[in-house]
């Protein structure tokens, strides 16, 4: 089945059903129906290569995702809810448009990150790109895709410079959190913060500081550091537990760091959420299925890379880039790791 059939079931130009396969303007509605309507019973399918070669459009959005993390998280077999999220919002929002989304892992630290980047733009040509952190915030790719005239979202960075700003809300998030805390009368409230390499990390140490600040807490001693793995959480929950005063209540910034913090509770005989509250960052299903199951702020990831592939796409329909960055709400669901503090926290 071809473009010719279409145009012969619907009585148009081929020019025309090319305009609505290719979603361009200049058809009218009634017009853009009837030749939808043949497409839909005809089952026909555009080919992305004849598209490619009648046109300056790839059909195609890139998506990079950070090499190293999602290597060994694959290799570990501690799953990768991110970038299954990602794939769900992107994928199906490229498929309501006719495009296609390709994932491609870059580490971001690479001496050769650029080659690399050239490389896969000059096999794909995609006609946009989406940046998940921490490359959302890489000044290196950020000047090469603009460079190239590549339009691109930045997925988690709200720092100035080209290309599409979308952030979570982190810093609402680890507020909202903190405050749940301080509503069940928690007053020594740890933070285990994730690495500086990334944006949100800072955000969400910025929202958990508010948040203590309007209750009139101290966060002193209170902010242990780790990389996202579930051993620097292990060890930032340490630093925590040994301090004279431990807290009765810890936000970890992601979903390994906080399960070896469960971990590491049990270990050193503290009940949660009787003796220790926890809140996580993410949940992915490990989270859910964790005994007890795990207060969790919920990040909305499909639903921002949804948004980001339609934001591309508006962009090459001529729609003006955002100047502002573009928020998309993450919201906390409470399960039963968190209660009242024990009598004498």
């Amino acid at each position: 089945m071809t473009i010719k059939h279409v145009a012969a079931d619907a009585g148009v130009s081929l020019q025309t059903v090319s305009r609505v396969v290719n979603k361009e303007t200049g058809v009218r509605p009634q017009m853009a129906e009837r030749v939808q309507a043949s497409i839909d019973r005809l089952g026909y399918v555009p080919s992305i290569a004849a598209q490619r070669m009648g046109g300056s459009r790839s059909y195609l959005i890139l998506a990079l995702n950070d090499r190293e993390r999602t290597i060994a998280d694959w290799r570990a077999r501690q799953g990768t809810d991110w970038v299954d999220q990602m794939l769900l919002g992107g994928m199906l929002t490229c498929a309501e448009h006719g495009y296609r989304l390709i994932v491609e892992l870059v580490d971001t630290h690479s001496d050769h990150i650029e080659r690399e980047l050239l490389g896969a733009i000059a096999a794909l040509q995609p006609d946009g790109v989406i940046l998940t952190p921490p490359h959302s915030g890489n000044p290196l790719i950020i000047d090469l895709l603009e460079a190239q005239d590549i339009r691109f979202v930045r997925i988690g960075s709200i720092s100035e410079g080209p290309g599409v700003r979308l952030m979570m809300d982190d810093a609402r998030a680890a507020r909202i959190a903190t405050e749940h805390l301080v509503a069940l009368g928690h007053r020594r409230i740890g933070f285990i913060a994730g690495p500086a390499e990334y944006e949100l990390s800072g955000w969400r140490v910025d929202g958990w500081r508010a948040a203590m600040a309007d209750a009139g807490l101290a966060c002193t001693d209170l902010l242990a550091s780790g990389d996202f793995s579930h051993a620097s959480g292990r060890a930032a929950a340490r630093t925590l537990f040994a301090l004279p005063e431990p807290p009765t209540a810890i936000i970890g910034s992601n979903d390994q760091m906080t399960l070896a913090t469960l971990e590491l509770a049990r270990e050193t005989g503290r009940r949660v959420p009787e003796d220790l509250s926890l809140i996580s960052f993410d949940d992915t299903p490990i989270i859910r299925l964790a005994h007890p199951p795990l207060t969790a702020i919920v990040q909305p990831i499909a639903e921002a890379s949804a948004r980001a592939v339609s934001l591309i796409i508006a962009g090459l329909a001529g729609d003006p880039t955002p100047d502002a960055p573009i928020t998309v709400a993450a919201e906390l669901t409470v399960r039963r790791s968190t209660a009242r503090p024990p009598a004498s926290g």
